[in-house]
């Protein structure tokens, strides 16, 4: 289903060609100002253009149709849209015949017996995150309220992710990141990279011990992010190689952890230390460089040149996405933690 949330419930619709993407957010309290100016500065981070990014260069203007009132919000569901315009779909005509290695082409045609819409990768697209920036926009505001209103310190911008490793190179290098954008844009290659997020000053009780942890919901959220390979909270896949007396995190006075290893989260429920975690992007599947893929046409091997206008490293827009999937959740929960 393309539906997650129990409280705060967020639906997705739209392809990257059709002629419009939105969500729909259920759930929303009544009574938050709102307007569509308060969705653009996360719109803009994520927008393309820069080098390493696709040329596709979209309006990106939202507009909110449902759900809002004389500027606020009015308890009813609420929905956004976006129109697509700059759109080549002429480009992808060849993938019909020649699936691209590393994408969905495949799986999508099996799964809707070629009904689906392959179009610049149609529901599978990046493209589409463009509306969970906007509703994790929503989510902060309803986080603000939330907090505001049972005393604890969530701010709005207390959820903030970075770019920490890119193509194997780590933020204390950062000066080597352009270069190896260039090398790969010559190559006709792609890179990934590695986001870190952080939530400052969540209470502790947020989450439940087993579905819906914290880490659970997390997890599920940003695995929904086209070309999420992995997440890890904390000390992560390093605290397997660690002792007991070196994984675990001393206690205060105030009973909040003195370091930080469980990532801000101990039986799946927030324990006040920072919420602290890391995703791994794949590097982008649609490459210039020459790949062997399946010519169902020729019914034969044959070699592929990706056409279209892609992201040489997509990651370079990912932190508001991730950050926006994290709001998401938090919003769910505290609205849980309110009811």
């Amino acid at each position: 289903m393309n539906t997650f949330g129990r409280n705060f419930r967020v639906s997705i619709f739209g392809e990257s060609h059709g002629p419009q993407i939105g969500i729909v957010l259920d759930g929303v309290p009544a009574g938050i100002q709102l307007s569509e100016e308060d969705l653009m500065a996360d719109i803009l981070r994520r927008k393309s253009g820069a080098k390493g990014t696709t040329p596709r260069i979209e309006a990106d203007q939202p507009s909110i149709v449902s759900g809002v009132y004389q500027g606020y919000t009015t308890g009813a569901p609420l929905a956004i849209l976006f129109n697509n315009s700059n759109t080549k779909s002429k480009d992808y005509s060849i993938l019909l015949d020649m699936p691209r290695p590393g994408h969905a082409d495949v799986v999508a045609a099996v799964k809707w017996f070629s009904f689906h819409d392959y179009r610049g990768g149609g529901h599978f697209s990046g493209r589409i995150t463009l509306p969970v920036v906007a509703a994790g926009a929503v989510a902060r505001k309803i986080l603000a309220a939330a907090t505001a209103s049972d005393q604890t310190h969530v701010e709005i911008n207390g959820i903030q992710a970075e770019i920490t490793e890119l193509g194997g190179i780590p933020k204390s290098d950062s000066d080597k990141w352009q270069d190896a954008l260039d090398q790969a844009i010559r190559e006709g290659d792609s890179l990934g990279a590695i986001v870190e997020c952080k939530v400052e000053g969540l209470d502790i009780g947020y989450g439940e011990p087993f579905w819906d942890s914290v880490e659970s919901m997390i997890s599920h959220a940003v695995f929904a992010i086209p070309g999420v390979r992995g997440i890890e909270f904390g000390d992560g896949f390093g605290a397997a190689r660690m002792k007991g007396s070196e994984h675990n995190d001393p206690l205060g006075e105030d009973m909040t952890p003195l370091k930080n290893g469980a990532g801000g989260v101990n039986g799946g429920i927030s324990n006040g230390a920072p919420v602290v975690f890391r995703v791994a992007f794949k590097p982008t599947s649609s490459i210039r460089k020459e790949q062997t893929t399946w010519n169902v046409a020729k019914d034969a091997p044959d070699v592929l040149s990706v056409p279209g206008r892609h992201d040489v490293c997509f990651a370079l827009r990912a932190p508001v996405v991730v950050e926006a999937m994290t709001a998401i959740v938090l919003a769910d929960l505290a609205l849980v933690r309110n009811r």
